[in-house]
């Protein structure tokens, strides 16, 4: 089950996370699906991740595995004085010998070996689903700076449009050439932002492009779109989908590895028999025999104490860890539904208030400021505050995707949105 969850949420986060992807593919152009599939090809903590199933399964392997009989070769009454000179009274045993493990203790290591095994396949699916979560973050980091340099962009355009209301106003004595000066520099200040922008994006992009195995970005843009929300299921539905989580679901198999090494522990204890049987020729008479042999230790000083009081605390601890390692994930879900929630309520005010006041008061300043009801001051603030009013947006709606990536990452499925509600 776990496993068909994770590849519904590989091949349906494009959908759920970002229902933006619907958009036109082109060979420089890339989406969340490419880039979600790129990654999984690609990113070595996968790689690493398979190789620890490997690991894992070679030990469980060997756990199996019997253990082999041994070959011995005694000499006695040789190389000795008097009658015993040399080998001619020499006893020569040639002997087989095998220990045959007893109370279930090859049972036990395969036990252990192959709860190992179940606790890499699920690191591993852990893994996948950070490494998806983050490649949408990353994704949306750069639609986020790609939209943010189209704003800035945007308003440099604005100011710039004023310039030749500026000459003919200067021309005719209306307006001081300061003023074109001041525009100038209302131009350069955004101009800057812009670069500043730019270099966040360049970053994004690297970003993004290593997280799919490349060391420079090898597309020219990435295509969604960021105004299409919804709202989330309640929080208490989000936390108790954490329990699905890889992460936590590997406990399950952990508890199982460390309690057949509790069982392997309190084993150990319980003698083993060895079993030989061997030829052996007395050179003297030229007789033959054959020998025997059975061997038992006797477990009196090391009762493996000290590996069962280890075992069995580190069986108790599986239990903490595992909370331990929910609290953490429902701490980290609750941030992002939070911000999620945040950014939802924030966009209603932008969207509602900011966005259009700011441009109707722009419009209006800018026709105003050519019929001389206005300063160029006026006009110029009117212009920054739409678009900071647009710059807060793309914040918003970028947050509000990261914080579902985020949050379908800790659930390990795609969020079931109610659409249109935060428009």
């Amino acid at each position: 089950m776990l496993s068909k969850s994770v590849a519904r949420f590989a091949g349906t986060m494009a959908l759920l996370v970002s229902p933006w992807l619907m958009a036109t593919s082109h060979s420089q152009t890339l989406t969340l699906k490419t880039a979600l599939q790129r990654a999984l090809a690609a990113n070595p903590r996968l790689t690493a991740a398979e190789r620890d199933v490997g690991i894992a399964t070679g030990q469980r392997i060997q756990a199996g595995a019997l253990i082999n009989p041994e070959l011995s070769y005694e000499q006695d009454n040789s190389f000795g004085s008097g009658r015993y000179r040399g080998t001619k009274s020499a006893e020569t045993t040639l002997q087989i010998s095998q220990l045959f493990e007893l109370f279930g203790k090859r049972d036990a290591r395969i036990a252990v070996g192959q709860a190992g095994v179940e606790a890499a396949a699920i690191q591993r699916k852990a893994v996948r689903l950070e490494v998806l979560s983050e490649t949408a973050v990353a994704f949306l980091g750069v639609l986020g700076a790609q939209r943010r340099v189209r704003i800035l962009d945007e308003q440099i355009a604005a100011i710039d449009k004023l310039s030749p209301l500026l000459h003919r106003r200067v021309d005719a004595g209306a307006s001081s050439p300061a003023e074109i000066g001041r525009a100038e520099v209302a131009s350069a200040m955004v101009k800057a932002d812009r670069e500043r922008v730019s270099s966040t994006l360049a970053s994004a992009r690297r970003e993004l492009a290593v997280l799919m195995g490349d060391a420079a970005a090898k597309f020219s843009v990435v295509s969604g779109r960021l105004d299409d929300l919804g709202r989330p299921p309640s929080f208490h539905a989000v936390v108790a989908a954490i329990d699905s989580n890889p992460q936590l679901m590997r406990w399950t198999a952990v508890y199982a590895q460390r309690n057949a090494e509790l069982l392997l522990a309190r084993l150990k204890p319980y003698p083993d028999v060895r079993v030989g049987a061997g030829w052996r020729h007395y050179n003297e008479t030229g007789d033959d025999a054959v020998r025997l042999s059975l061997s038992v230790p006797i477990p009196v000083f090391d009762q493996n104490q000290g590996n069962i009081l280890s075992a069995r605390e580190s069986l108790a601890k599986t239990r903490v860890e595992r909370e331990a390692n929910r609290n953490t994930l429902i701490v980290l879900a609750g941030r992002a539904y939070d911000s999620l929630q945040g950014s939802l309520r924030e966009l209603k005010v932008l969207r509602d208030v900011a966005i259009p006041k700011s441009s109707q008061a722009a419009d209006a300043i800018f026709e105003g400021y050519g019929q001389g009801r206005f300063t160029l001051l006026e006009v110029l603030d009117a212009q920054a505050s739409v678009a900071q009013a647009r710059l807060r947006e793309q914040e918003a709606q970028q947050n509000f995707h990261v914080a579902v990536a985020t949050i379908e990452g800790l659930v390990g499925h795609p969020l079931v949105l109610t659409r249109g509600t935060a428009r």
